[in-house]
């Protein structure tokens, strides 16, 4: 089988319906007559009891077709499960006390969204405002103002791990580096915003949910526990059209359970459309964290272990899938440095802050944050160049597989020849001769570098580290990454392919059709892809959805391995038609050929006619039909063991980075003046689409190092409900770029191909400190938090300026 359409720049396919407005979202979705709007009444305080609610001038206005409120729900539903053993009750609207403004207190119901909206102001809610918390280690302490009283704290995770000898590397180093860094809570604000029609059929007890939810499927099984029905009356139908994502459309979940509540109570099909302000104050986002971070060096700049403690800001409540963002990077959190001994605390902690949950690299962009500025930190005080501080610690390529002391088997690599690529191609030693120049002209340049893994393809198994081995052992072990792909051919030949990647942009339909073309001999183009999710209809895992960068790995060995079927299925019927054995016969363009008697051929349609108009023609024991599901997980993915190992994703990328950097002097804004980023993600099968999808990620990751932040005040009032005050970078703050590929193809994967797009998201934030850092080094300044906003970096200048003033008048 010749590779000529795997790996092959192909435009997206799915690019003819969105440039000509042929999309179908979820707003553009009708699908049930008379459908109703609702609206959402929401919390203006951070923390407080509600004593009443108050909603008959509402109930009485024009249009109006009924009122939810917390009691309804708590009357209908049960709390969601979490996948930790505080037991922290978290229902769809607010019952007892609202804790984060924002949080969702009533839902109106009319016949359309202005006239539910006016509704809104007629609602009377009567709340006894409560102390608020959202500092971090403030809502640790014993005397903080606690969320949830059943829990008794606010802490609703807590673990600690210790893999090889630590207390032996922190005893035997040359040198301790340590130091506490903050990364900020951010968000992904996707273009399209949370959308939900509900429909409950009370004669069947059925509930069907049309939204732009984007996985895990295992939400599926929350919602329908919440819900307290079978899980297969729970349909759950995703649009082929979904907005953009970048992991945060998990966390309409709740919503989804919420409006089949209010489609049930006011029995009619229900339709909410979420808009900016409200995505923005109360949808989800990525965790706020507090990192410490110790390191033993020997004087080589060899570490020989790391402690960290992690503490995450869940908000105001823990929702699955969190803890998520702390243990997804369990198994790489030495990242791609040989280090076997590791201590790690890990804490999640809940505040007056909207709640988290999936978002692009989730758990990465923290991770890394400490971890590659230590490693800078590390040279500085050793007096090294960074590059032989990582140089000296890169695992090696004969190394791999290589297995991390927490248990991550890293498939393939050879990180120190990309590492050296993105060095060779950033020019470095010419720059370092540049920036002493700049220097004794009075200019703050600077360069960054940072490598890191990418991890793809989730082990639904990570997620229990959450839970001690005993905890763990009381129930089901639970692992594997599972993905489901139907490929089917019509009587016609027509052929088409079922996903269930739920793909939110990413050019799943285009890859899938490259594959089964090429599989099948045909061209992609003529291969129909049906990405709408349904669960009634579509094979599906609780592995399923579109997060953690999977499709690579995962959704695209699922299709492989059903156009395989497919392919094995037409060459049996030809080989029993041309008298001939499998192993001589080749598929390309549309014929299947004898390979050293080209002569001898069959045409594809003839065979598919076979299977479906002459089936007692086909070899004996074969079924009529083509019509092949496939599942595929990779067997590495297991359970964690009792020791806490586990190896929590299906492959491992790899991402080089190098950044320049100038911060002016006088106002402290940083100009990125290139940026160059080398990828191993193993075998690439669309390079068109990949380099697309590394430049979304990149931004992305940009903002959380210069722009973004959900800030609140000290009191809890969110900050940045608008993109007036919540900033995002555009077209004209992105960089020059130059993306460079790098391939070890994973021996895991049929396809050989890794996950990407989230890598940049995980190294943009620390490569651009460390090059700020590096800027700003005659000056004494340390960079510990985010964003690096130009008032920021202006009042750290200052400061440093005005000690080194009253230094010199000392001396």
């Amino acid at each position: 089988m010749k590779q000529n359409r795997i790996g092959q720049p192909m435009s997206r396919v799915e690019d003819a319906r969105l440039t000509s407005g042929q999309g179908s979202y979820i707003e553009d979705l009708n699908p049930l007559p008379n459908i109703h709007h609702a609206a959402i009444l929401r919390s203006p305080y951070p923390h407080a009891r509600i004593k009443a609610i108050r909603t008959d001038k509402a109930e009485q206005m024009p249009g109006v077709k009924g009122v939810v409120t917390g009691q309804d729900v708590a009357g209908m539903t049960q709390p969601f499960p979490v996948g930790v053993t505080a037991p922290v009750k978290y229902y769809s609207l607010a019952v007892d006390k609202v804790r984060y403004v924002g949080e969702p207190v009533a839902v109106v119901v009319a016949k359309n969204r202005y006239l539910a909206e006016d509704a809104l102001d007629a609602i009377e809610v009567e709340y006894e405002p409560l102390p608020a918390v959202v500092d971090i280690e403030k809502a640790m302490k014993p005397d903080a103002p606690v969320l949830h009283e059943e829990v008794g704290s606010n802490i609703a995770n807590h673990r600690t791990f210790n893999y090889g000898d630590v207390d032996k590397a922190f005893a035997e180093a040359d040198f301790v580096v340590k130091h506490k860094f903050l990364f900020p809570k951010y968000s992904a604000t996707p273009v399209e915003t949370y959308g939900v029609i509900a429909h409950y059929q009370s004669s069947a007890d059925n509930l069907t949910i049309w939204s732009n939810f984007h996985g895990p499927f295992t939400l599926q099984s929350v919602m329908a526990a919440a819900l307290q029905i079978p899980s297969n009356h729970l349909r759950i139908i995703i649009p082929k059209d979904v907005g953009g994502s970048y992991g945060i459309k998990s966390g309409v979940f709740p919503y989804m359970v919420l409006m089949g509540v209010v489609s049930r109570k006011v029995g009619l099909p229900v339709k909410w459309i979420e808009d900016r302000q409200e995505h923005l104050m109360a949808s989800s986002s990525g965790t706020d964290r507090v990192t410490w971070i110790e390191a033993a060096v020997r004087k080589d700049g060899t570490v020989t272990g790391l402690r960290m403690k992690m503490v995450d800001n869940v908000g105001g409540y823990i929702r699955a899938p969190e803890p998520a963002c702390l243990y997804r990077t369990h198994s790489n959190s030495t990242g791609p440095y040989r280090i076997q001994n590791l201590a790690m605390e890990t804490v999640a902690v809940m505040t007056n802050k909207s709640p988290t949950g999936l978002i692009r690299g989730y758990g990465g962009q923290q991770l890394y944050f400490p971890l590659e500025r230590i490693m800078h930190m590390i040279a500085a005080k050793l007096g090294m160049d960074p590059v032989e501080v990582i140089r000296q610690n890169l695992i090696r390529r004969e190394e791999f597989p290589y297995k991390t002391a927490s248990g991550g088997i890293y498939d393939s690599g050879d990180y120190l020849t990309a590492f050296e690529k993105a060095l060779e191609m950033v020019d470095y030693q010419a720059f370092r001769k540049r920036q002493e120049r700049a220097r004794q002209e009075g200019k703050y340049l600077g360069i960054g570098l940072a490598c890191i893994v990418e991890p793809s393809g989730s082990n639904m198994g990570y997620i229990t580290v959450a839970l001690t081995p005993e905890q763990r052992a009381k129930s089901l072990p639970k692992s594997g990454c599972a993905e489901g792909a139907t490929v089917s051919i019509d009587p016609m030949g027509g052929i088409s392919v079922r996903i269930s990647t739920v793909p939110t942009g990413q050019g799943h339909e285009t890859v899938a059709a490259q594959i089964v073309g090429e599989l099948l001999g045909v061209d992609p183009r003529t291969v129909k892809v049906v990405a709408e999710m349904d669960t009634l209809t579509s094979p599906w895992s609780v592995a399923s959805g579109s997060y953690s960068s999977r499709f690579g790995p995962i959704g695209s060995s699922a299709v492989y391995q059903a156009a395989f079927k497919v392919r094995q299925k037409l060459l049996n019927i030809a080989a029993d038609q041309l008298k001939q054995p499998v192993e001589s016969l080749n598929i390309e363009n549309g014929k299947i050929i004898v390979r050293d008697q080209p002569e001898k051929q069959i045409s594809l349609k003839r065979l598919i006619g076979s299977a479906h108009w002459n089936p007692q023609g086909l070899p004996d024991g074969m079924e009529p039909g083509i019509h092949e599901t496939a599942f595929y997980t990779i067997p590495t993915a297991l359970p964690p063991d009792e020791n806490d190992l586990v190896n929590g994703s299906a492959t491992y990328g790899f991402v080089a980075d190098a950044v320049i950097v100038e911060v002016d002097s006088e106002t402290g804004e940083v100009k990125i003046l290139d940026y160059i980023t080398v990828h191993d993600a193993g075998k690439l099968l669309n390079p068109l689409i990949v380099d697309g999808q590394i430049m979304g990620g990149l931004v992305h990751g940009l903002g959380g190092a210069l722009y973004e932040e959900l800030a609140y005040d000290s009191n809890g009032q969110f900050l940045t409900g608008s993109f007036m005050d919540y900033l995002c970078p555009t077209a004209t703050e992105v960089p020059p770029v130059t993306i460079k590929h790098f391939e070890t193809p994973s021996p895991l994967t049929p396809l050989g191909a890794k996950g990407l797009g989230e890598g940049n998201t995980m190294s943009a934030p620390v490569v651009i400190a460390n090059a700020v850092a590096d800027a700003l080094a005659p000056l004494g300044i340390t960079i510990d938090s985010l964003p690096l906003s130009p008032y920021r970096i202006w009042s750290l200048m200052q400061e440093a300026q005005k000690n080194q003033k009253q230094l010199e008048e000392l001396v």
